[in-house]
């Protein structure tokens, strides 16, 4: 019951979802070589959370498991963990805020692989978290394949992620991303050694981290860092500063109240050749 009251709730006042129909129509009518993918994938649900599991499973079908079988789990997730449903749609609203090439919430819901990819995992990781954790690692790896982001099912996400063109992003096992974090292509969430323990970075809420940042070990990102592209982080970085370089070290404040709202990364550039 609790269920289907907040899918009600949601589907009442959606001005996201509403926002993707009109651009799904305006694309139907300029476009109509596009039509059939945008019906099938848009026009044809009537709930944004509906229309995400089946872009998600079309995105990963493949002969092993049916897209069928994907949108199935996807749905069962959904009755998991009904949660996806407001965090996905938080991502999206990021994602319109923070990049400047981004002006239709249709194009990160269709094409964008980052945002794909993080939707991804949270279905796995409410698979995971169900037993079903046979079903989720294969979607891990499915999504490493189709999006080239490799994120461990067990990595606990927040909401409002930006994962900004996303090729070769990975997140670890014992990985934790707070709310309204900022991450660019390359970034790394690694652990150090082998041992089955908490070995993975812990990321505060609204944190940016740029492009090519590698973070090692059981380490914490304060709240409102700024982690500079390409830096090598070995140790805890407090709240609201910037750090770059390799290793990584703190060069100055965050530039910002919340650094992953701004997107600001020449500044780090900056600071480290300064």
């Amino acid at each position: 019951m609790s269920v289907s009251l907040k899918s009600s709730t949601v589907a009442a006042v959606d001005p996201l979802w509403d926002a993707v129909r009109a651009n799904a129509q305006e694309i139907v009518a300029t476009e109509p070589g596009l039509s059939s993918m945008v019906m099938a994938n848009v026009l044809n649900h009537e709930r944004f959370e509906d229309a995400l599991a089946h872009r998600l499973a079309e995105r990963l079908d493949h002969p092993d498991v049916s897209a069928d079988l994907i949108r199935q789990a996807f749905h069962d997730a959904l009755l998991l963990r009904p949660q996806i449903a407001l965090e996905s749609r938080a991502d999206l609203a990021a994602t319109l805020e923070r990049d400047p090439a981004t002006h239709r919430a249709i194009v990160p819901f269709l094409y964008f692989k980052g945002y794909q990819a993080i939707q991804t995992h949270r279905f796995a990781h409410a698979l995971w978290n169900a037993g079903r954790r046979d079903f989720a690692l294969y979607l891990q790896s499915r999504s490493s394949q189709v999006f080239q982001v490799d994120i461990n099912p067990a990595c606990r996400i927040g909401k409002g992620i930006m994962l900004d063109h996303a090729t070769g992003f990975v997140a670890g096992e014992t990985a934790v991303i707070g709310d309204n974090v900022s991450i660019l292509q390359g970034v790394t969430l690694g652990g150090t050694g082998k041992a089955d323990e908490d070995r993975h970075p812990k990321i505060g809420d609204g944190v940016l981290i740029g492009a090519g940042a590698i973070i090692l070990g059981n380490i914490r990102i304060g709240e409102c860092a700024r982690v500079g592209a390409g830096s090598v982080v070995v140790k805890d970085v407090p709240p609201r500063v910037t750090v770059v370089g390799v290793p990584a070290r703190i060069v100055g404040e965050a530039g910002a109240p919340q650094p992953s709202s701004v997107m600001d990364q020449v500044a780090s550039f900056l600071d480290q050749s300064g």
